[in-house]
């Protein structure tokens, strides 16, 4: 007697550790083919070579403001 309800009961969780398992993949189907299909992000970020460019003040273009003469000059 003891037999047969240990293994009516080893039959039962089985079936039901069974069936949780299946009914597992088939909700979370989608969410597990995602994830294996997932590219993760790249850990360095991206570096953009961006060129500067600053022309140069010429020498003819530059004024200089008039020497200060007389009473009030420093």
């Amino acid at each position: 007697m003891f037999t047969l309800v240990a293994a009516t009961l080893f039959t039962a969780s089985f079936l039901l550790a069974a069936g949780t398992i299946g009914w597992m993949f088939l909700t979370y189907h989608d969410k597990m083919v995602a994830a294996l299909l997932f590219k993760p992000i790249p850990q360095e970020p991206p570096v953009y070579h961006i060129r500067i460019n600053r022309p140069r003040v010429r020498l003819t273009q530059v004024r200089h403001a008039p020497a200060r003469t007389g009473a009030y000059a420093a």
